[in-house]
């Protein structure tokens, strides 16, 4: 980076932890989550290896909320129209108004904040990386400010670098939260249909909640064998005999799975299956459902005309 023409700024020792602080949080806040997980498991389970359980969507659905009683088909055009309206904000602080939006609507939804909270750390990664890289590799222009660290002053920091690193996670961070209220506040087959009223072709719902379904039983299945070739002595390691038992385990559980597909649809047409499920009964749109379809638009409409008419910190 060149330093000409630019405004510098050197941080102070607490300044700078500070700053650290705010940049490391969200590894932070993943570390801790992964070590209260560690620590809730029972003592004889803490060695068998990391959970992989696939999470259930709909383990939401027996509550009552705003979003639990939200016709599927107008919540969804609703919240994803927010998240493109979200995704298009420019500027820091209405993006982390964005997120506090998201926050208050998983709040208003009465579910538990574990579910969003693990959806938050998976994206943990990635976010981090930028929050560290754009600060450094953001190309300084004439007039742009630049961040020196007292131990670290042979690396000036971009502060546009670092504005736009926060406001993709403020953004990506947004739209994760929203997710929760759509997909989780109502049964599958409920809010595949309100897909499918909003134009999803039904073969592919149809898919989906195939999918969703026999997804945990060839899980399962796995979850059998792994058993079978420990009781034989099967031990994991990093050589040839073990990867030449994983393939063959995986060869295996795909036979497995294909024979049962075959069992599956026979067994679907003998009960007569002809190309349709028989589906749900299907909600009517009401006036106040399309009265909070409106003022959730509106609201993502309004933080999109801010970032637009009133930004407060363009980088």
């Amino acid at each position: 980076m060149s330093l000409d023409q630019t405004e510098v700024i050197v941080l102070g020792t607490v300044s700078s932890v500070v700053l650290l602080f705010c940049v490391l949080l969200p590894c932070i806040a993943a570390l801790v989550m992964l070590l209260r997980r560690k620590d809730r498991q029972p003592p004889g389970n803490r060695d068998a290896g990391p959970d992989w359980s696939i999470p259930t969507l709909d383990l939401h659905t027996g509550k009552r909320s705003l979003f639990h009683t939200w016709v599927p088909s107008v919540k969804i055009a609703a919240l994803l129209a927010a998240s493109f309206l979200i995704v298009s904000l420019r500027t820091l602080p209405w993006a982390f108004a964005a997120l506090l939006l998201s926050a208050l609507s998983v709040q208003l939804s009465g579910m538990s904040w574990a579910r969003p909270l693990k959806r938050l750390a998976a994206l943990t990664g990635f976010l981090s990386m930028l929050v560290v890289i754009l600060p450094l590799t953001g190309p300084v222009r004439a007039g742009d400010t630049v961040l020196l660290l007292p131990w670290l002053s042979s690396w000036p920091l971009s502060l546009a670098g670092l504005l736009l690193a926060l406001t993709i996670v403020c953004k990506a961070a947004a739209v994760a939260l929203l997710m929760e209220p759509m997909l989780a506040t109502a049964s599958l087959a409920r809010t595949l249909q309100g897909f499918a009223d909003l134009g999803l072709p039904a073969s592919l719902s149809q898919m989906i909640l195939l999918c969703h379904r026999y997804i945990f039983v060839f899980q399962e299945e796995m979850q059998r064998m792994e058993r079978s070739m420990r009781v034989r002595g099967f031990v994991a390691r990093t050589n040839v005999a073990t990867l030449r038992t994983m393939a063959s385990g995986f060869g295996m559980l795909f036979i497995r799975s294909f024979e049962r597909t075959e069992r599956v649809y026979e067994a679907m047409l003998s009960r007569g299956y002809q190309g349709s499920f028989p589906g749900e009964v299907r909600q009517k749109i009401t006036s106040w459902d399309l009265v909070k379809g409106t003022l959730f638009i509106m609201i993502a409409l309004l933080l999109l005309a801010g970032d637009r008419l009133l930004p407060l910190l363009r980088f």
